[in-house]
């Protein structure tokens, strides 16, 4: 016979038992009836607490290779039971079933090991029985809220309504992510999808970080990541300034991307909304660095710094002799740079970072302005192998001028077209960023250049339409020219360029960047 007013009763089927003996010791402590599936039940028992077997509990053995164990009416049926209807009330006294007051579950771990036998039916039915029922049921899915749960408990013996909606908004979101983790896995060996993007993205975020605000002070902002996954920024360790802003975060995932595609050598990469203001390698970070500041002193002022190695006291006094940035951000500082960087700029963000390049996604996606349409892409790569670009011009590069062409055009792609990098040396002395027509940003990159980057590299991230571009590139000192090639107009281009007496090599492939 079923008793409303008996001790409160939890039903613990875990698959993760990570604390799993002190909750449920802290919940006997609180005079609860324990019920436990076999697994479960055997860790508690073993344990010395009061616990009763699911199958005991139901009458009905462990089914079909464990498949069926907790699926039966006495356990959803006191799951489910809305306790204000009498007539919900009179079938759980008709049918001896129990009300059961909290449900505690986590569910087989598909994701870490995808399968058939992974797939978990029994926990995800009563994580959802419960997150329905949360006027009368707490459930709790994550081993985290084991301890807020029993801290309430013992101050206010029964869950309060506002802790119960919160735990079932997590159950719910939680059921939703180990769903779509199955459909993906699925989706993975749907052999009748088209190859390169899937037919149907399933995408949950959960908010990792509140910014300051967006892009601009009246909109809000806050850093995203897949539910359940680690994002980059996640294993970034700040040091030192203020709290990181939208902006902030952007331009530090662009210029980190940068610093760790220049090549192995030291490199730094300075990044000013977006773009690239300032890039170099050399033998020392330091003169990396330095290099890079010297590309554009001015637009340097208030940018992000990103390196590749370790900051070194001679890059940290450069860095304090040079122009005030928002962030700087290395795999690490030797021992002392962090103090002596956060005591001569207070105001800049120093973040370390683990694990190298950020991770390449299978696809890229962001959104197509208001309303619901997305625009998705596989994710932007370097293909092109530089050894064999080919020779469009009679006149052939040197080594140092093919080196010079490989450094302009990696630049070149993280720039916001369209984009012209002119570089000498490992420097990008000149870059034209986000320019409507390609001449313009030939002569931006010039103006910035100011004639340092003569006898090197031009790079163009899309062919040249018409021979001026070529015009322009010779003009600035250019030495050869790199560019993706194609373009209706070669012949007349690569006429140009002979008559310029510039070496030009074709990539084959296009780096527009928006």
């Amino acid at each position: 016979m079923a008793a409303m007013d008996a001790p409160p009763r939890a039903l613990i089927s875990v698959y993760d038992k990570t604390g799993v003996v002190e909750f449920a010791a802290g919940l006997v402590e609180l005079d609860w009836e324990l019920i436990a599936s076999g697994g479960t039940a055997r860790v508690l028992g073993a344990a010395g607490l009061p616990v009763v077997d699911a199958a005991d509990y139901t009458g009905s053995p462990v089914m079909l290779g464990h498949r069926v164990v907790t699926l039966h009416p006495r356990i959803h049926g006191g799951i489910l039971a809305d306790r204000d209807d009498p007539d919900h009330r009179a079938d759980l006294e008709a049918n001896g079933i129990d009300p059961i007051d909290l449900v505690v579950v986590n569910l087989y771990p598909f994701e870490a090991s995808p399968g058939i036998e992974t797939i978990d039916i029994g926990g995800p039915a009563m994580v959802r029985a419960a997150a329905k029922n949360h006027a009368h049921v707490g459930v709790v899915v994550d081993p985290v809220d084991y301890q807020a749960v029993l801290d309430e408990l013992r101050s206010e013996v029964r869950l309060p309504a506002s802790t119960r909606l919160r735990l079932a908004r997590k159950a719910f979101a939680h059921s939703a992510a180990y769903e779509a983790a199955i459909a993906g896995w699925f989706d993975a060996g749907d052999e009748s999808d088209e190859p390169g993007l899937p037919g149907v993205i399933r995408l949950e975020l959960e908010r990792a970080q509140t910014l300051r605000y967006g892009e601009n002070p009246h909109q809000q902002g806050a850093r995203y990541r897949t539910r359940g996954t680690p994002g980059f920024f996640d294993g970034v360790t700040q040091h030192g300034g203020p709290v990181p802003s939208y902006l902030n975060l952007m331009d530090a995932a662009a210029a980190w991307r940068l610093a760790h595609d220049l090549g192995g050598g030291p490199a730094a990469v300075i990044v000013k909304h977006a773009n690239p203001c300032g890039a170099a390698v050399a033998e020392d970070l330091a003169t990396a660095y330095s290099r890079a500041f010297d590309c554009d002193a001015r637009s340097a002022f208030g940018g992000v710094v990103a390196v590749n190695t370790v900051i070194d006291e001679a890059t940290a006094d450069a860095m304090v002799a040079a122009a005030q940035s928002d962030v700087v951000i290395a795999p690490g500082y030797a021992d002392g740079v962090i103090e002596r960087l956060a005591a001569r700029r207070a105001n800049t963000r120093l973040l370390e970072a683990t694990g190298g390049a950020t991770s390449e996604a299978d696809w890229e996606l962001r959104t197509l302005g208001p309303g619901d349409d997305f625009l998705v892409q596989t994710p932007r790569r370097l293909e092109a192998d530089p050894a064999g670009w080919q020779v469009a011009t009679v006149r052939q590069p040197t080594d140092g001028q093919r080196a010079d062409a490989a450094f302009a055009w990696r630049v070149c792609a993280h720039t916001s077209s369209n984009a012209i990098v002119l570089a000498r040396d490992g420097t990008a002395w000149g870059i034209g960023a986000g320019q409507q027509n390609r001449v313009e940003a030939g002569q931006l990159a010039a103006t910035k250049a100011a004639g340092r980057a003569a006898g090197g590299a031009c790079a163009s991230d899309g062919f040249y339409p018409f021979a001026d571009g070529i015009h322009a590139a010779a003009d600035a000192g250019a030495a050869v020219v790199v560019q993706p090639g194609g373009s209706v107009n070669d012949a007349a281009v690569i006429a140009a360029a002979d008559e310029r007496g510039v070496a030009m090599l074709f990539t084959g492939e296009r780096q527009f960047r928006h």
